[in-house]
C-alpha cells in the first residue's frame, strides 16, 4: 500500500472535486457534529480510499482535536492540506461545511412555523439517539487503535472521567494528556539513549 504523501509533499493525483464530494458527503449526511463525523471520516480516508493509514489517522484526530474549531472542519482542512496543499484544505473544509450551511439556512425559515407540533419533538429525540450511537461507535474504532498499554488505559479513564464531571475544562484536558504523553515520549527516549 502506497503511503500518502507527507505535509511538505501533496499529492496531485487525488482531484480537488473529489475531495469536495467526498466531505460534502461526510457534512451531509452525519448528524450530531464533529464527533460523530468521526467514523465516516475513518471510514473514507483510511479503509475506502486509503489516504492515511490507521497510525496517520489518530495523528489527525489529535491535532484536530487541540487546534480550535470544531473537529470535522480541522480534519477537513488538515486532510485537504495533506493531500493537495491549500486548495485541498479550501476545498475539503467548504465540503464539510456548506451542506450544514445549507440545511440551517433552509431550517431557519420553517422550524419556527412547525416546531409546536409532537412529530417534530419526536424526531429530535430519535436524532439525538442517532448521534449518540455515532459518537460511541466512533471512540470505540479509535480505542481499537490506540496503543494497548497502561498508560493508554489510565488516560482514557481518567481523560473520561474529567470530561464527563467537568472538574477541567475539556480543552485543559487535552493539553494535559498532550504534555503528559510529551513527557513520557521524551523520558523512554532518554531511557533508551536516543536523541531527539
Amino acid at each position: 500500500m502506497k503511503n500518502p504523501p507527507s505535509i511538505g509533499a501533496p499529492d496531485n493525483k487525488v482531484r480537488l472535486s473529489t475531495l469536495f464530494g467526498v466531505f460534502a458527503k461526510i457534512g451531509a449526511f452525519t448528524f450530531g457534529g464533529g464527533y460523530a463525523m468521526i467514523a465516516l471520516i475513518s471510514k473514507e480516508s483510511v479503509e475506502k480510499r486509503k489516504w492515511l493509514n490507521e497510525s496517520e489517522f489518530l495523528d489527525l484526530i489529535a491535532i484536530a482535536e487541540s487546534t480550535p474549531g470544531p473537529i470535522a472542519v480541522n480534519s477537513a482542512t488538515y486532510l485537504g492540506y495533506k493531500l493537495r496543499g491549500f486548495w485541498g484544505s479550501f476545498f475539503a473544509t467548504l465540503g464539510v461545511v456548506l451542506p450544514s450551511f445549507v440545511v440551517i439556512v433552509i431550517l431557519s425559515y420553517f422550524l419556527e412555523a412547525f416546531r409546536h407540533l409532537t412529530w417534530v419533538g419526536y424526531a429530535f429525540q430519535g436524532i439525538a439517539a442517532g448521534v449518540a450511537v455515532l459518537i460511541i461507535n466512533a471512540a470505540l474504532k479509535l480505542f481499537k487503535s490506540v496503543p494497548k498499554n497502561w498508560l493508554s488505559f489510565v488516560l482514557i479513564v481518567f481523560g473520561f472521567i474529567l470530561a464527563v464531571t467537568d472538574l477541567i475544562p475539556t480543552p485543559l484536558v487535552i493539553l494535559s494528556g498532550g504534555i503528559l504523553g510529551f513527557l513520557i515520549h521524551l523520558s523512554s527516549r532518554r531511557k533508551s539513549g536516543e536523541s531527539l
